[in-house]
């Protein structure tokens, strides 16, 4: 039985691992992925405010070594869900079960201005490029912006507007600067109220500006201003933003998608199409589009794909929780825990914000280099970069 995964992610990491776990060489996994290494979420923000270098944060697929894996470096041109087949740069893969774990493309462009008159800080590249531009800026009205939803990770703005507070009094601009948060949602993380309360919180004691309910659909760079979705306006010196999320053009044009995702079974993570599953930011799963969210979906997936194999029975559905550790500045994280079942309401609890928390959120990153790379690591172990 033959798996070919698409993207290694969270998901795709975590669901080769877990194949080449139980079978070993006999697990016959082909997963593929164009771009050079993984990189955590967190560790962007490591990078853009010089607390680590990009060397250190990004995980080479080259240095994969899984039994029965085969890692494929390539971009997918063309998916055919019926026939479970794969065309790539470099070869066409014929699979049994076909996974697509393909994420969210971003596209800045899609925000009128956002290329000319600010900067994305959701890719890796953009992160990385903005630890040049903050180390250069020299004081004003910081803005983040959220340009459309869905978006991954939606804490990850408040987190950054924390860490720019934080930068800028490290700098001693505080005097001279201001941050502000401009969010669709009405409050920071909408299933845990607690962590809500304790963002706000956190933005009212430092003085950021929150401007929730709303989105940027566009920036004026001739006058520097952040043209938001009702019509108003905010002025800003620099602005980082959450670009436009789409599915994959290849996704789409495969016939998979619904609305601009792909649906599954909640429970089952199985898409319409018979051996196909598709997990993580690419499906409508009814989860954030998170990469702990992604991990668990693998998990499932893995299961069924183990019990088919194995003879066995069903395996546990999906239960639709995460934990996300939240950046607070001044070296303190809090950390979330949600569950987003089908058929219930969001919920979520609030851990923090403490100093003590940073070892679990070194243990989360170094575990799955461990496993999902077979090397030591540690986030915090690491030259500054600049």
């Amino acid at each position: 039985m033959r798996t070919v995964v698409l993207g290694a992610g969270f998901g795709g990491l975590e669901l080769a691992t877990r194949l080449s776990e139980e079978f070993g060489d006999d697990a016959d996994v082909v997963l593929i992925d164009q771009s050079p290494g993984f990189v955590f979420g967190f560790s962007k923000l490591d990078v853009m405010f010089g607390r680590a270098s990009g060397d250190h944060v990004v995980h080479p697929y080259a240095a994969l070594a899984m039994p029965g894996v085969q890692f494929v470096a390539s971009r997918v041109h063309a998916i055919d869900p019926v026939a479970r087949r794969v065309h790539t740069d470099h070869a066409t893969f014929d699979a049994d079960v076909l996974v697509v774990a393909l994420g969210a493309d971003l596209h800045p462009e899609a925000t009128p201005g956002l290329l000319e008159g600010g900067h994305e800080f959701y890719t890796v590249a953009g992160a990385f490029a903005l630890a040049r531009v903050l180390e250069e800026f020299t004081g004003g009205h910081v803005v983040i912006g959220v340009t459309s939803t869905p978006f991954k990770c939606p804490p990850a703005p408040s987190e950054t507007a924390l860490l720019t507070h934080d930068y800028l009094q490290s700098k001693g601009l505080l005097d001279s600067s201001q941050v502000s948060l401009v969010m669709p949602l009405n409050v920071p993380i909408p299933p845990s109220p607690q962590a809500s309360a304790a963002i706000l919180a956190a933005f009212a004691e430092r003085g950021i500006g929150w401007h929730p309910g709303q989105l940027v659909r566009a920036l004026d760079p001739g006058r520097k201003v952040a043209v938001l979705a009702d019509g108003g306006e905010i002025g800003y010196d620099l602005f980082l933003g959450v670009p436009v999320h789409r599915a994959p053009t290849v996704v789409v044009e495969s016939g998979l998608t619904v609305d601009g995702w792909i649906p599954v079974d909640p429970l089952t993570l199985a898409t319409r199409f018979p051996g196909v599953y598709a997990v993580g930011d690419v499906a409508s799963v009814g989860t954030p589009k998170a990469g702990v969210f992604a991990e668990g979906q693998a998990g499932v997936v893995a299961a069924q794909i183990i019990a088919a194999r194995r003879g066995g029975g069903d395996s546990a559905g999906y239960d639709g929780h995460g934990i996300c550790y939240m950046e607070f500045g001044h070296d303190t994280l809090a950390k979330v825990e949600v569950t987003f079942l089908a058929g219930h309401s969001p919920h979520g609890d609030l851990e923090g914000p403490s100093a003590d928390l940073n070892a679990d959120k070194v243990a989360f990153g170094a575990t799955r280099i461990q496993r999902w790379f077979g090397r030591t690591w540690n986030p915090l172990d690491t030259t500054p970069a600049g």
